[in-house]
């Protein structure tokens, strides 16, 4: 194995961005080999930490001519491992990587007033997106439970999703533009936000949800929405998924603006309570609670009082009370890890799947009796983004390296004509799993599109594709 940590390598590394910005130290370097599930470690020479565009090609560059691999890294909240190296150099000719966190990419534009778009450095997190354009008097589409963590670039490199999927649609339908770094160091830059420009290949669609392999995503384009209204949130409990796919046709107003829709098991609310102190928010026990918010200027008139007359069911008219609502399902993936730690140290499964709304309640159902039935199961629950149907399934029990129970589901998923990622990506987790849900001549093509752009094989290498052999073999 290659080793580059003394000598030109790293010098040129430190011209290029500064020392202080170079962590060579294993335990400055450990966050950033290690996923924040817990689940999965790798190995790096270095950390490098650019500040601007220019930076990043000068790495790249070096990286290139030393034939060192790069993994690109954003906020590292993803669940599939795909922005920390392997534990190993998954190619015999790839030495030692280094990992790029993109934090230090946080410029963020004024808000284009007219065309309703800002420009935004890759490591600006989702949160502070939101404030900025908030601020100005808009919003941006995309919202998830990490948005104080995730950053812009991590979420378009995954085409992140989200809870506001139901009424904006994934990261890709709300970029404009981007600016990226090849594996040869070039840059390219397409920032104009022109909504219609018929000039060749869309690069920004190509690299958005490519997962660092392609290129290093340092900034993008992005179109806002006009504020909603003020909106009111139900939490209301049902029996089944059936019910809950059912009610969620009859529950909104014809006409009111939905932007989520929500639901969380009976096992997800009880970790929840634990991690937030809450109580259950119901009158009474239910399998499941789905969560609905509506545009509606915060009466609750957007809400078909007829629909849920006689259920059990919350209101959130407040901030305080909407907030408190959400903290429920917010909290999921964080209240799953708690109870793994507490249940012996290990870490949570964390699958995100999607299937298609009319197979989507037999499937859950037979995850649930498989999961039961296999013995080193301790808990099981299931939440996620009912009206798109993206599930996130999360089991405590079994190891960490134990990839039956991942296998157990995703052939579950497979029957039902689903898909083994929803919203991030297949990483290193899932490569095995591509071919669930693509088909071998859509691999070929993506393995000659990677051939093309990264022909040294740079780019986070083992993400996506399988580790047996280079894309191009």
């Amino acid at each position: 194995m290659a080793d580059h940590r003394s000598g030109d390598f790293i010098a040129g590394l430190i011209g290029a961005v500064g020392a202080e910005h170079v962590l060579t130290d294993a335990v400055l370097i450990e966050p950033f080999v290690t996923d924040w599930t817990r689940r999965w470690r790798g190995a790096a020479q270095a950390v490098v930490r650019p500040a601007t565009t220019e930076q990043v090609a000068a790495v790249m560059k070096i990286c290139a001519a030393h034939g060192v691999a790069v993994v690109p890294q954003g906020g590292n909240t993803g669940l599939v491992g795909g922005s920390i190296p392997a534990d190993e150099p998954p190619f015999s000719h790839v030495s030692l990587p280094i990992v790029m966190s993109t934090k230090r990419l946080d410029q963020v534009s004024d808000v284009d007033q007219q065309a309703g778009q800002v420009t935004v450095g890759a490591g600006v997190t989702l949160g502070e997106l939101h404030q900025h354009v908030q601020r100005a008097g808009w919003a941006y589409g995309v919202d998830l439970a990490a948005r104080d963590s995730a950053t812009i670039g991590g979420t378009v490199a995954t085409n992140a999703g989200g809870i506001r999927v139901i009424a904006y649609g994934m990261t890709r339908m709300q970029i404009r533009g981007v600016e990226a770094v090849l594996p040869d160091g070039s840059i390219i830059e397409h920032l104009g936000g022109l909504i219609k420009d018929n000039t060749g290949y869309d690069l920004a669609g190509v690299l958005c949800g490519s997962e660092g392999t392609l290129g290093i995503i340092t900034a993008v384009r992005v179109g806002l929405h006009r504020i909603p209204a003020e909106t009111s949130v139900a939490l209301i409990g049902v029996e089944s998924f059936d019910e809950a796919i059912e009610l969620l046709t009859r529950a909104v107003v014809p006409g009111a603006d939905l932007l989520a829709a929500e639901v969380i098991d009976e096992t997800g609310i009880e970790l929840a309570m634990q991690v937030t102190g809450l109580a259950w928010p119901l009158q009474d026990r239910h399998p499941l609670l789905l969560l609905l918010e509506v545009a509606d200027g915060g009466t609750g008139v957007g809400f078909n009082e007829s629909a849920l007359v006689n259920r059990d069911v919350v209101m959130g008219l407040d901030s305080v009370d909407k907030q408190r609502l959400w903290a429920y399902r917010e909290r999921q993936s964080e209240a799953f890890s708690a109870h793994a730690a507490q249940a012996g140290g290990d870490v949570a499964h964390k699958l995100d799947i999607s299937l298609p709304i009319q197979q989507l309640a037999q499937c859950a159902d037979q995850l649930r009796e498989r999961m039961l039935n296999y013995s080193p199961v301790e808990s099981f629950g299931i939440f996620g983004h009912l009206a798109d149907g993206n599930l996130h399934v999360e089991i405590v029990g079994p190891s960490a390296t134990d990839e039956e129970v991942d296998r157990l589901v995703l052939s579950v998923v497979s029957q039902y004509g689903g898909s083994v990622s929803a919203e991030h990506g297949i990483g290193r987790a899932k490569t095995a799993w591509l071919s669930i849900s693509r088909s071998a001549a859509e691999i070929r093509a993506m393995r000659a599109l990677k051939d093309a752009w990264d022909p040294q094989g740079l780019l986070n290498p083992g993400v996506i594709f399988a580790s047996e052999e280079h894309p191009s073999k």
